[in-house]
């Protein structure tokens, strides 16, 4: 999650992604953020030295692992902001503390997306096969074009030009130049960016032509993303939260005040590829699941570096009119789960103990979150790797994934040949089977891959979302986006 710190860098919920990525702002979850004061920047000016001069001092005032930071380290011979801040968080990324959690990105763009999920894009979320040859449409977002086109979860991509006469294979694109090939292939993130896109599904082989355009992600899907699924005559409450922005919050509440009116007191949080957002959201929706947390009970604690420990902040719980006390709850994760989807696993391991279930995959491992430090007048926010966080019994210690902290887990596939939230589908039916105490088989704990997200595949091979080399903010909130 990130936590908003500096001017104009606070949205509509804290920022402080306590376990992945994730956006800022004023809290309408009903607990403001923590509050941060940033050293005063100067007048500023938009050459790319005072820009480097700049990321490198904020560093040094905020960064949570200081004493990784280079002692001296020249800019000079780094030809952009983003290759001088990764030469300086290297030191903590070889310990795998700072896996670019910490980077250089919009004012503008990151407002757009933690305030509505806007971005511009075909509205298509994409994994590859375990080899690296074939690309795999794994959801298709309701506001994007591509939908609208009929491209749809369970498609495969063959083709990809931007004419008939110079459709290039997906396989060949990995074999020229990897995962990089295949996402340079899509295109820039602009509107109007149009490409042909070879595709097979259940229905046919065909060509389609989809042209990117500015959309708004919707947060909870309005065909599966709440639903009361009878199982046997047990009835479970279903959520899948893509992103934790703030138009999710009253999905969310409007979710869980149908529960309560229906007497569900079993839930499956479905947070296989949801990358992390604003704490705020994430509060709330534990808030969601508190009806039964006492006002003394923490949902999470930030810590900051000693010398900034005066920003240190705890949330508890507070049970809101929508609230239900969950029976169980499975968590539906894999290693596209991260940052605000870590920190509200992480908040119920105290409280629920085995009653308390991941499901699926171990998750990516991120109990750091970020800042922002803004310089306006060049449009520029730095993310700062500024805290940590832990739940109400000090864990704070999940770089590995969370599948160690659990005190139940069961393993199973993300097959996408079934919709998200369809009991038939290999990960809802495994968290009904846990929520129904049927035995199942625990999450070997394997870490997540580093340089792209992992999931699992409907047979045992597993897949990695695709990934651009500089993501977008709304790329990095909900990885596999384009």
């Amino acid at each position: 999650m990130k936590h908003g710190v500096a001017r104009l860098a606070l949205l509509a919920g804290g920022l402080a992604m306590l376990a992945a990525c994730g956006g800022g702002g004023s809290d309408s979850a009903g607990t403001a953020p923590p509050t941060v004061t940033p050293t005063p920047t100067p007048t500023a000016t938009c050459s790319l030295r005072e820009r480097q001069d700049w990321a490198a001092a904020t560093l040094k005032e905020w960064y949570l692992f200081p004493e990784t930071l280079p002692s001296a380290l020249s800019p000079a011979g780094y030809a952009s902001v983003d290759s001088y801040i990764d030469a300086l968080t290297q030191g903590a990324r070889s310990q795998r503390r700072d896996r670019y959690f910490t980077y250089l990105t919009s004012i503008k763009a990151e407002n757009a997306y933690y305030q509505s999920g806007s971005s511009a894009g075909f509205g298509l979320r994409f994994a590859t096969d375990s080899g690296g040859t074939r690309l795999f449409v794994i959801e298709s977002f309701e506001n994007g074009p591509a939908l609208a086109a009929g491209i749809d979860r369970g498609a495969e991509i063959l083709e990809i030009g931007t004419s008939i006469t110079n459709m290039r294979s997906v396989s060949s694109l990995f074999a020229s130049g990897g995962a990089d090939a295949v996402a340079d292939a899509m295109g820039p993130d602009s509107a109007g960016t149009t490409r042909l896109l070879r595709i097979a599904d259940a229905n046919s082989t065909r060509t389609v032509s989809v042209t990117k355009r500015d959309f708004d992600l919707m947060p909870v899907s309005n065909r599966y993303g709440a639903r009361v699924i009878d199982d046997g005559g047990r009835r479970v409450g279903y959520v899948n939260l893509r992103t934790f922005i703030l138009s999710a919050e009253q999905p969310l509440r409007d979710a869980f005040a149908g529960f309560k009116a229906q007497g569900v007191t079993d839930i499956i949080l479905d947070l296989r590829y949801n990358g992390g957002g604003l704490v705020s959201t994430a509060k709330l929706l534990g808030d969601l699941m508190g009806a039964n947390r006492a006002p003394t009970d923490v949902f999470t604690r930030m810590t900051f570096r000693p010398e900034k420990s005066a920003e240190n902040e705890t949330y508890n719980f507070e049970p809101l009119a929508q609230s239900v006390a969950p029976t169980r709850i499975a968590f539906i994760g894999s290693g596209g789960t991260a940052s605000a989807s870590e920190l509200v696993i992480n908040a119920f391991i105290p409280f629920l103990g085995p009653q308390a279930g991941l499901i699926g995959a171990n998750t990516y491992g991120k109990p750091v979150g970020q800042i922002a430090i803004d310089r306006e007048a060049c449009d520029d926010r730095l993310r700062v790797v500024a805290f940590a966080t832990q739940n109400g019994a000090g864990n704070a210690d999940y770089y590995d994934g969370l599948a160690s902290s659990v005190k139940a887990s069961c393993q199973a596939w993300d097959d996408i040949s079934y919709p998200l939230g369809d009991p038939r589908e290999a990960s809802v039916r495994q968290a009904l089977d846990f929520i129904a105490g049927r035995s199942c088989t625990p999450i070997g704990g394997a870490v997540a891959t580093l340089s792209r997200k992992a999931v699992t595949s409907p047979v045992s091979a597993p897949r990695e979302l695709l990934a651009p080399q500089r993501p977008n903010p709304a790329q990095r909130e909900v990885p596999g986006l384009f």
